[in-house]
């Protein structure tokens, strides 16, 4: 008879020998993709390699659904989904202790959280049929029967808010927080939970949020593991069961878009720190924007990647005005931010903006060089194979596709794509979206 050592012994066993005979063609792998009857849309990669399973289900349920006075919410619907599940006649209710004990036994893991966009619940077993069948029937439980029992919430609720607390002694998250409200303004991309918006959080709030964003109809599950499709079809429905029925599963209210910066917006904020920290930026795209793959070269370029983006030999290396200089574009559902950001002493933070400026600027008026866009599209080809080398990373690759309503070969296509992009490509794009005379600024521990 197996036990739960011994079978994940053999897992690992020929998981071993399969990393030494095999070759890496995770990015040939197909992607399968289909609707249950429940309403949920299925992505699936089989990756028989290894008997294990990686799986993801998204909701749309992340912060940009929090009530502005209730910010936190969706974190806290997330967080209650470990602290204990409801008994019924059959099965014995369990507290935090009992679940961690269950998922120990079982060889697995199951954990949920929430980001701007959604509530995301995510599970990794051995796909022995015991086993994973046990493991989908505990997961289920946690996903639509959470014990909603106020004294854990009122212990995470205290030590929540002593971090944030905490963080409010940090330049680093002052800079992000202000750097956030002005970026964002209103859009819900910019609210942030405080000790003041956890406490009108309760129990109640949590359920009534569940209840309203979690049915199997809205769910969106990827799925990358040794499973055939009438496994996963299986899996999918066992997980989903004790969600309540939703026969129309109605539209959710819509978010309204963030909006552009309509003039440059400048923060000095006083503060006794040793370093200057600096973020310039702006409203940047959303991740289904077509000019995606383009706006990643050119941020590579500009300040994206490491050493050899402009910004890092302008900054650090010709004028020595910082040790770490980078930009990035935050994508979602809605525009994220770009952001360069920075740390400086604060008798140079004047000089280091000037100069993150004006690299900007330059950059979204004459693009790359022909030198340079070979050199970014080289890195980024010839890393691209670290980003699916694994399930879980290839479970992140195939997650995106899924919440993006990406085509079903944007792996297979990536690099080829990316290859094809010219210099005007990437100009244009970086030209279309970034508007350096219209930037927010946020210094803080600098002079003003």
């Amino acid at each position: 008879m197996l036990t739960i050592k011994n079978i994940a012994a053999r897992a690992l066993l020929i998981g071993a020998s399969t990393l030494v005979h095999c070759h890496p063609a995770w990015a040939l792998l197909p992607i399968e993709h289909w609707t249950e009857p429940s309403g949920a849309r299925v992505w699936l990669v089989q990756s028989p390699a290894i008997p294990m399973l990686d799986l993801r289900i998204d909701f749309d349920a992340g912060s940009r659904r929090d009530p502005a006075a209730q910010a936190g919410l969706a974190s806290a619907v997330a967080t209650m989904a470990g602290k204990g599940v409801q008994g019924t006649d059959t099965e014995p209710p369990l507290d935090e202790n009992g679940l961690g004990q269950a998922w120990a036994d079982l060889g697995a893991r199951f954990q949920a959280n929430a980001d701007n966009d959604a509530l995301h619940y995510a599970l990794r077993s051995l796909t022995d049929a015991p086993l994973l069948a046990q493991a989908a029937r505990l997961a289920a439980r946690q996903i639509a029967e959470p014990a909603w029992i106020d004294a854990p919430w009122q212990r995470e609720r205290e030590r929540w808010s002593a971090r944030l607390r905490e963080d409010d002694t940090r330049p680093a998250n002052v800079a992000d927080q202000a750097f956030a409200a002005a970026v964002y303004g209103q859009h819900p991309y910019g609210v942030r939970a405080t000790p003041q918006t956890l406490e009108r959080i309760g129990v109640a709030d949590m359920q009534d949020f569940h209840r309203r964003h979690i049915a199997a109809c809205r769910a969106r599950v990827s799925i990358v593991g040794a499973v055939s499709r009438a496994q996963a079809q299986t899996l999918v429905a066992t997980l989903l069961a004790r969600l309540p029925a939703t026969p129309d599963c109605a539209p959710l209210p819509a978010v309204g878009e963030v909006a552009a910066l309509a003039a440059a917006l400048e923060r000095n904020i006083p503060f006794a720190s040793a370093q200057a920290h600096v973020l310039i930026g702006q409203p940047g795209f959303a991740r289904r924007d077509p000019d995606f793959l383009a706006l990643l070269v050119g941020n590579h370029i500009l300040g994206g990647g490491g050493f050899v983006s402009r910004l890092t030999h302008e900054v650090r290396e010709r004028r020595g005005l910082s040790y770490n200089v980078y930009s990035y574009f935050a994508a979602g559902l809605h525009a994220g931010a770009f952001t360069v950001g920075l740390q400086t002493r604060p008798d140079q933070a004047a000089e280091a903006v000037g100069i993150a400026r004006e690299v900007i600027a330059r950059f979204v008026a004459d693009g790359p060089t022909e030198a340079e866009l070979r050199a970014a599209k080289d890195q980024l080809i010839g890393g691209f194979a670290l980003r699916i080398d694994s399930n879980e990373k290839l479970l992140g690759n195939v997650a995106n596709i899924a919440w993006n309503d990406l085509p079903l070969d944007y792996l297979e296509q990536w690099s080829s794509q990316v290859q094809a992009l010219t210099v005007a490509d990437v100009r244009a794009a970086m030209a279309r979206k970034l508007q350096p005379g219209r930037m927010v600024t946020v210094v803080v521990g600098g002079r003003p």
